[in-house]
C-alpha cells in the first residue's frame, strides 16, 4: 500500500481535487494531510466524494472530512490508516493521544495493521505518541517539518517509528521554498511572496514491512531518492 501526505501538493500549500485524483491515478492508495489541508476552499466541499483523502482525526466535530480509513492492499488485505495532528506550537485542537486510542479500538475488529501519520511540529510530541501507542499501532510516521530524521526504529512493543519522513520536492531550498525568498523573510521579518524551488528534486519516505497476523512492524527503512 502506498500512503502519501499530500497537504502541500498545490504549489507548496494546500491540495486540490484535481491533484487528489492525479495522485490516486499514480498509485497512491491513501492521502494524508495536516494543517494546510484547509487552504483550498473548493476541496473542503469535496471531502465526501474523496474517501481516500484524510484530514487529521482530532479536528473538532463539524470540521468536515474524516480522519481514518480501512483501505485494502493490492492483495485485498485491510490496513487502517489514521491521520493525526499535534498541538505543540500548532492550533489548539483535540487531543491526538486520546483520539488515536479511541480510533484504534474502533477499527480493531477490521484489522490489526494500523498506520498513523502524526503531523506535528514537536519532535517530543511525536516520540511520546509513538511510545504511548507502542504495541497498538504498527507504524507511526511523523510529518510536517519537511526534514527527514535518522531515528527510524522498532519500539519494544512492535511499533515502527520515525520522527519525520521528510519531504518530496526541491532540496536546494528552505523546506521547499526559494532560498532567496526565505532568507529575505528572515532578514526583514516581513511577509514575502511564496516561490517554490525547483532544483535537486528528491523523494523522501519510508518502507515498512508488517506482520499482518500480529500487526507488528518487522522492518522500517528510510528512503531518500533522487
Amino acid at each position: 500500500m502506498v500512503i502519501a501526505n499530500g497537504e502541500n501538493g498545490a504549489e507548496g500549500k494546500g491540495l486540490t481535487v484535481e491533484l487528489v485524483k492525479t495522485l490516486s491515478e499514480l498509485g497512491v492508495d491513501v492521502i494524508t494531510s495536516g494543517n494546510h489541508i484547509w487552504e483550498k476552499q473548493p476541496l473542503r466541499k469535496e471531502f465526501k466524494n474523496l474517501p481516500q483523502l484524510l484530514r487529521p482525526l482530532n479536528y473538532p466535530f463539524g470540521s468536515g472530512g474524516h480522519g481514518s480509513i480501512v483501505a485494502k492492499t493490492k492483495s485485498g488485505k485491510p490496513i487502517a490508516v489514521i491521520n493525526l495532528q499535534g498541538r505543540t506550537y500548532m492550533a489548539p485542537i483535540d487531543c491526538p493521544f486520546r483520539a488515536a486510542e479511541r480510533e484504534i479500538k474502533n477499527l480493531s475488529a477490521q484489522t490489526r495493521v494500523v498506520f498513523i501519520d502524526m503531523h506535528a511540529e514537536s519532535t517530543a510530541e511525536k516520540q511520546a505518541l509513538a511510545w504511548f501507542l507502542d504495541g497498538q499501532a504498527s507504524v507511526l510516521v511523523g510529518t510536517h517539518t519537511h526534514v527527514q530524521t535518522a531515528d527510524e526504529r522498532i519500539l519494544p512493543g512492535g511499533t515502527g517509528f520515525i520522527t519525520d519522513a521528510g519531504m518530496t520536492g526541491a532540496f536546494d531550498s528552505v523546506i521547499g521554498s526559494s532560498v532567496k525568498v526565505a532568507i529575505q523573510r528572515f532578514l526583514t521579518q516581513t511577509p514575502q511572496p511564496f516561490h517554490l524551488a525547483a532544483e535537486n528534486l528528491r523523494l523522501n519516505g519510508v518502507v515498512a514491512d508488517i506482520d499482518e497476523g500480529t500487526g507488528k512492524c518487522l522492518n522500517i527503512e528510510r528512503l531518500n531518492l533522487p
